[in-house]
């Protein structure tokens, strides 16, 4: 969930700020970090005291140096000297420390709100839960939770090279990774695996090994990593989704994913299995 806060303990505490401005984050200009800042620092958000809240720890031991402050400017754009808007993408792979724990997650609690304003079952408008992460209708007593859609992502090898894919979305900068794909309902995640690995490329794998899971917020996934070995099959690439797909050598690879993600991850300890063979 997120505290909501009292006036007076916010114009005393310095804090991390996550303030979103539709789909963008608000931080100074040339900087590549969320602002760290009292609340008189950051005066276009004097209209917003209300709706500052404090995103907690991932679990009661967790401690931090400063409290995470998180505030919602809608649709709203910022027009204020020395600040700008970023994309949520460019600066989770530059806030390396605090992408996923802080960034991502109160982007996926933002995006909850935005998308609960209205109960889903009687169409009536709901209210926010204080003490936890929920909207509410009194209508109905319907109450949402934010969603976590459960995604597979595989590296594959075959003990000598590694079966990179190129998504279309990812053409014009021409960048290669592992295969990813939404769970289906009714399906395990082993299931899954095998679905979109032949469903993307075409062959198929075998002796399976989980790996690691990352949050990812676009908008609220929950990555589950494996690696896998190549069983049998010819690369065939799924139409409209895969642009190209082929076995590197580790000593070869193309552009991939920073190690931020979970993705430059497994292509890391699946070229350190290679190498070790």
């Amino acid at each position: 969930m997120m505290i909501k806060l009292d006036e007076a303990m916010l114009t005393t505490q310095q804090a991390l700020w996550v303030v979103f401005s539709r789909g963008k984050l608000v931080v100074q200009e040339s900087s590549e970090s969320i602002p760290v800042a009292y609340l008189h620092e950051l005066p276009f958000l004097t209209s917003y005291i209300s709706d500052i809240h404090q995103l907690p720890p991932l679990n009661e031991t967790a401690q931090r140096d400063l409290p995470v402050f998180v505030v919602d400017l809608g649709a709203e754009h910022i027009d204020e000297p020395g600040w700008e808007r970023v994309s949520l993408r460019q600066l989770l792979f530059a806030e390396y420390d605090i992408a996923f724990s802080v960034i991502g997650r109160a982007w996926q609690y933002i995006h909850f709100l935005r998308t609960h304003q209205f109960c889903g079952q009687c169409g009536s408008k709901t209210e926010r839960v204080d003490w936890e992460m929920a909207m509410h209708c009194h209508r109905c007593q319907h109450r949402s939770y934010p969603r976590v859609s459960p995604c597979i992502i595989v590296s594959i090898h075959n003990n000598e090279k590694v079966l990179l894919a190129k998504g279309v979305r990812h053409r014009d900068a021409n960048m290669y990774s592992t295969l990813a794909g939404f769970v289906e309902s009714g399906e395990s995640l082993e299931q899954a695996v095998h679905r979109e690995v032949y469903e993307e490329v075409g062959v198929k794998v075998k002796n399976l090994r989980y790996y690691n899971s990352q949050p990812w917020p676009f908008p609220h996934s929950l990555m589950v990593g494996f690696i896998a070995e190549y069983d049998e099959g010819e690369i065939r690439c799924q139409e409209n989704e895969i642009d190209d797909a082929q076995w590197f050598d580790i000593d070869n690879l193309p552009t991939i994913p920073p190690k931020v993600s979970i993705a430059g991850q497994l292509i890391a300890e699946t070229v350190s299995l290679i190498g070790n063979k």
